[in-house]
């Protein structure tokens, strides 16, 4: 008999916390970027999306920040 299958979890492409922060740093640069370029009253509803996605993502490195500083 076959032993049963088990998953292999090192085969698997998880981010560590430390590579999803700088993905999401990334990615806010791109936001505030993008926010420069808007223009207001033309792009009001570009404007409010994009600082909305903006601040959640600030909000969650925010997080990644207080986890990683307490690994220390």
């Amino acid at each position: 008999m076959d032993p049963p299958e088990v998953e292999d979890w090192a085969d698997q492409d998880l981010l560590t916390k430390d590579e999803a922060r700088d993905r999401l740093d990334d990615a806010i640069v791109r936001a505030q970027n993008r926010l420069a370029a808007l223009q207001f009253p033309a792009d009001e509803a570009e404007i409010r999306s994009v600082t909305r996605r903006l601040a959640a993502m600030e909000s969650v490195r925010g997080e990644y920040d207080a986890y990683l500083h307490n690994q220390d």
